[in-house]
């Protein structure tokens, strides 16, 4: 004390800057690739320069259906039709995307359960003799996602015909991007073949993954954010360029397909 006044470190500024940027750098690494926070359940994600959107549930706390066709029997084809759908039900579409492959007239390729009840079974057909290359539904294993009361899941197409677990809705779509760890075999790293696309997956705490991905990727790379991004030891593609689309009003988006519309596709409710 001096005249009744504390003496100041001179060197204190010093010591808390140094520390402040020791800190820093030790908590550099555990900040890499934390995904940006957003006011919902869709974020922007990074890996290796390639940009995603991922919306993520905890279907303890959301209510995730499949949507196809509304109550003319006709294919809801757009976002904007199923929100309104949803909207004259009570309901707010609050996420939407693109759920699995489709016909020209906008029936499912594959197996669709939609409250219980099949609608369209599974198939399990080879790629149509001589088709080259082959579509992506058809490269083996194809699968499933599955939802079931506040519980999810993607198996392969044979386990889930073998299994034939109890469901609420699910969708078939193929090829498989990781199963049980493991990529496709068929996927080859550094592939040219690069699009937008689309895929779900569920991570070891039961979380549902739905990501698209905002550039031109490849299955290889698409698989390996799900597995090692995500947290997915197994995830399905759903489809791909003009197939792919996302509806989150708090991102301002409501994709368009231009193939004409959708087929199946994913919502949640509020």
């Amino acid at each position: 004390m001096a005249h009744g006044r504390p003496v100041l470190n001179r060197a204190w500024p010093t010591l808390c800057r140094n520390t402040l940027g020791a800190m820093a750098i030790l908590l550099a690494p555990l900040l890499v690739g934390v995904p940006a926070l957003a006011d919902g359940p869709c974020r922007s994600d990074r890996i290796d320069g390639a940009r995603y959107t991922v919306c993520s549930f905890d279907l303890a706390e959301s209510d995730l259906r499949l949507f196809w066709r509304g109550a003319s029997g006709q294919p809801y084809r757009s976002f904007s039709a199923l929100a309104e759908a949803v909207e004259e039900d009570g309901g707010v579409l609050t996420f939407a995307m693109n759920a699995g492959m489709f016909r020209t007239d906008f029936t499912p390729l594959g197996l669709y359960i939609e409250d219980g009840r099949e609608l369209r079974s599974a198939n399990t057909a080879d790629a149509p003799a001589g088709v080259r290359p082959v579509p992506n539904f058809y490269k083996k294993p194809n699968g499933v996602f599955y939802i079931r009361r506040d519980d999810a899941g993607v198996l392969t197409t044979e386990r889930f015909v073998d299994v034939r677990p109890e469901t609420d809705y699910a969708t078939q779509s193929g090829p498989m991007l990781v199963i049980d760890g493991a990529f496709h075999p068929a996927f080859i790293e550094g592939s040219r073949d690069r699009t937008r696309r689309t895929g779900v997956g569920v991570s070891g705490s039961g979380m549902v993954h739905f990501a698209i991905s905002e550039g031109q990727i490849n299955f290889h790379d698409f698989a390996r954010f799900f597995r090692d991004r995500l947290g997915c030891r197994n995830a399905l593609f759903l489809d791909g360029g003009r197939g792919t689309g996302l509806y989150s009003p708090k991102l301002s988006r409501n994709d368009v397909s231009w193939h004409g519309g959708f087929g199946p596709i994913v919502g949640a409710v509020e």
